[in-house]
């Protein structure tokens, strides 16, 4: 952690700031937006910086009532269980959240996402679970207040989704769903089935933060841009010009599909945005893994090729393999959107981790 010296030059640094947007008038519309950020990044820090100054003042405070021979004895006892409260296990709380906040950031937390969804192993039954999945997403969006935009979906033709993908806009969108990517496993008796045999499906879940051209470039030779008319379920013509875009990275062999827009315009611009993105990823990937070759742990690394969370019909169980956490919530969860006990604890433990690699 930070030495005392340096937790009070940040406290000497925000009261600078803040005196310096007090008075908007004398700085450049630039200035004034780096200083708004910084100090909406500092904020959180003080406010834990001034708690621990606050608390150690009182353990102080308490420490010299314990040793002042004039306190009475009765003062001094209550002093001392105090004293030790504070001391054992107060204090370190503090500490411990004061290292936490001063930990770097991942720096995509605050980015919009594009969420891509993949119906699995398991047929019509698992393009069933990702349309189930895509709408989960949906609905916590709505209770996040965030901006969904669906941006390509290909349907089966009975309700559900071969695969399916949306751009989620809001405040720290990746900081919350990042952990969602992954495989995703669902287990059931589908509707078709005349015994009430249990099936089980997949579908996997990528989570991508989303990223400007200005940071990140695609080399337009490195692609290939194919046209062609947009077909719907069951191969009806949605429309009778070439509007379709279909982008393949000729390094990667990356192909990205977008026909929902009826402007080829829009089509190839929604298309550019998720190749950026999944190609962003990929590069974030590598990173990941150099900074973290050692760590064991499947959260935050991305690594879809594991089952991450099982959603089980017959017992309204949903588990995530991962933290070990299991909800018998899963109409509320699947359904309504409340993703929140699970995406609490999946942060908590990694946060967690994060103190403990320090």
């Amino acid at each position: 952690m930070e030495t005392e010296s340096n937790l009070q030059d940040l406290k000497r640094k925000f009261d600078v700031i803040e005196k310096k947007l007090a008075h908007p008038s004398h700085l450049s519309q630039k200035e004034f937006i780096n200083l708004s950020k910084e100090y909406s990044e500092l904020n959180p820090i003080i406010k834990i910086i001034n708690e621990y100054d606050a608390l150690k003042q009182e353990v102080a405070d308490l420490d010299a009532i314990i040793k002042d021979e004039n306190s009475e004895s009765d003062i001094k006892e209550l002093a001392r269980e105090e004293f030790l409260k504070k001391q054992k296990v107060v204090l370190p709380q503090v500490k411990d959240k004061l290292k936490l906040a001063l930990l770097p950031k991942d720096a995509d937390d605050s980015k919009n996402v594009i969420l891509e969804i993949r119906a699995g192993t398991g047929g019509n039954e698992a393009a069933l679970f990702a349309a189930d999945l895509y709408r989960m997403y949906q609905k916590y969006a709505e209770k996040k207040n965030w901006k969904f935009e669906p941006l390509n979906i290909s349907n089966t033709g009975i309700g559900g989704y071969k695969e399916a993908s949306a751009s989620i806009h809001g405040t720290d969108v990746f900081a919350r769903l990042k952990f969602e990517s992954g495989v995703h496993r669902v287990q059931r008796v589908p509707e078709t089935e005349s015994s009430g045999r249990l099936h089980t499906s997949a579908a996997t879940v990528a989570i991508l933060p989303e990223v400007e051209e200005v940071d990140f470039k695609i080399e337009e030779k490195d692609l290939r841009i194919d046209v062609y008319r947009s077909s719907g379920p069951g191969g009806q013509s949605v429309n009778t010009t070439d509007s379709a875009v279909r982008i393949t990275h000729l390094p990667t062999g990356i192909v990205v599909i977008q026909q929902d827009e009826k402007s080829q315009h829009k089509n190839k611009a929604k298309a550019l945005k998720v190749l950026r993105a999944r190609l962003y990823e990929i590069e974030r990937q590598k990173k990941e893994m150099e900074r973290s070759h050692l760590r064991k742990s499947q959260i935050g690394s991305g690594d879809r090729s594991e089952r991450i969370r099982t959603y089980n019909f017959p017992q309204s169980r949903i588990t995530d393999h991962r933290i070990n956490l299991t909800s018998h919530k899963l109409e509320h969860v699947l359904k309504e959107g409340e993703l929140g006990e699970f995406i609490e604890a999946l942060i908590a433990h990694h946060e967690a981790e994060r103190l403990v690699g320090e």
